[in-house]
């Protein structure tokens, strides 16, 4: 092969730690000189996958299905498949398709610009790499001589623990990403320090369940608040953030420092998954409603107007309409600004694949758009409230619909998350990764617009 069939195309399904492992492999794959091209031109097709639901798992046996297209066409084309369904399959992706040359499991990403460069050399047919590793497997950070970090300009992701250790009852992370694995917080740091002079001035702190970090056996004496406050010192981040962030391990001392770090966003994802005690009993949450509703009180009170989001399962096995009915109204309390909500089904190995009764899936499916149309209400009446408020938004990318003319509309985040649309000159060059002051005029369904005031910077 030349050195211009060295390409590859990533695919993500899934988290945010899905998002910031590709972000990562593709660095790592430019600085060995891959170089990132559409789908139908790369020679290694790149699939990062999710399991947490089985849609998600079935959307990357459908992929591998259409990419090979590809590789029938081209015999020098290949498919590697990683992330969550990776691990839980294995070989079993051999089974399934001859054009799938590589698979690795959650623990081995770092692995992964090494093996690619030995199947693209021909050196070997197939590679599985699938072994967890004991501690936290560090990857080398790999900086960019310009241009962004991760896909998003001006913000970035660390990644400061792997794994869980919870074992929820419906879920099936601990079985694909293994036992959770602190990062020593010298090296979280040290990433944070570079990220920083690189221009980031937005950064997310990555984990399964980032409240208890520190609390393993790799653990090196430094705990989630501790790491919050190290890590809100470094000069250049305007903005932190975290997730995600399981209620049972939310530290007093985590809650405080909302109250006390003015560059710790004032937003939480906070899983509630369900309303009702007994099925949060049923998951194995390791919290109730007089506890989870406490968290809320409390973050409120050390950062009013704090906004929170959280995640739901519908139709859990056992779930009766009262059950459901408590959800409703624990939603309706705590007012989410938004939601992910789904319908629960079985994972394999997980608990809850033999608690009984399942929920009817017309039952669950009504259930859930009921639930979500709750949540629109409370989107719609949450960004209403917005309007005629000032804020300072980060811009990303332009937006999608544009009216053309002297005028280009800007998408961007204020700290909340929310996404702002702002119309700006279209000669003013690119401001990707600029942050700017704005005036919101109008609330949307799931969006603002607001007017600049003064300059990007």
């Amino acid at each position: 092969m030349t050195q211009d069939n060295k390409t590859f195309h990533i695919t993500t399904f899934g988290c945010q730690m899905n998002v910031h492992d590709s972000d990562w492999l593709a660095r790592a794959l430019m600085a060995r000189g891959w170089r990132a091209a559409p789908e139908d031109e790369a020679t290694a097709l790149i699939i990062n996958t999710c399991s947490v639901r089985d849609k998600p798992e079935q959307k990357v046996y459908s992929l591998v299905g259409r990419l090979e297209h590809y590789c029938r066409k081209d015999s020098s084309k290949f498919v590697a498949v990683g992330g969550c369904v990776a691990q839980q399959v294995g070989q079993g992706f051999f089974e399934r398709s001859d054009h799938v040359r590589l698979v690795f499991g959650t623990d081995q990403t770092g692995q992964v610009p090494e093996s690619l460069d030995r199947l693209y050399r021909g050196e070997t047919q197939r590679l599985a790499m699938l072994d967890f590793e004991e501690g936290f497997k560090l990857r080398k950070f790999h900086l960019p001589e310009d241009g962004p970090v991760s896909h998003l300009p001006g913000q970035a992701f660390v990644n400061i623990m792997q794994g869980c250790d919870n074992f929820c009852a419906y879920c099936i992370v601990p079985y694909v990403r293994g036992r959770q694995k602190s990062r020593s917080s010298e090296d979280v740091l040290s990433e944070v320090r570079a990220l920083a002079g690189h221009g980031v001035r937005e950064l997310t702190l990555l984990g399964q369940n980032v409240n208890s970090f520190g609390l393993d056996k790799q653990g090196d004496g430094t705990s989630f608040a501790q790491l919050l406050f190290r890590v809100a010192e470094v000069p250049g981040i305007r903005r932190l953030r975290f997730t995600t962030s399981h209620p049972k391990d939310l530290a007093p001392e985590v809650i405080n420092a909302f109250g006390e770090l003015s560059n710790l966003c004032p937003t939480l994802h906070l899983p509630m998954q369900a309303g009702s005690d007994r099925i949060l009993s049923a998951m194995g949450r390791g919290y109730d409603m007089t506890r989870y509703l406490g968290l809320v009180d409390a973050l409120r009170g050390v950062r009013p107007g704090m906004t929170l989001t959280t995640d739901l399962i519908v139709g859990f096995p056992g779930e009766t309409e009262d059950d459901f009915l408590e959800t409703l109204e624990a939603v309706r309390h705590v007012g989410f600004e938004s939601s992910f909500s789904f319908i629960y089904s079985d994972r394999p190995g997980t608990r809850s694949v033999r608690m009984t009764p399942k929920v009817d899936r017309d039952v669950a499916q009504e259930r859930l758009l009921r639930l979500q149309a709750l949540q629109d209400e409370l989107t719609a009446a949450a960004l209403q409230t917005q309007v005629g408020t000032e804020s300072e938004v980060l811009l990303e990318s332009p937006s999608k619909k544009q009216d053309g003319g002297d005028v280009m509309f800007w998408r961007g985040r204020d700290a909340c998350g929310r996404v702002v649309n702002i119309p700006l000159p279209a000669d003013g060059g690119d401001l990707a990764g600029q942050l700017l002051a704005v005036r919101i005029q109008t609330a949307k369904k799931h969006s603002l617009v607001g007017e600049a005031v003064g300059k990007p910077w």
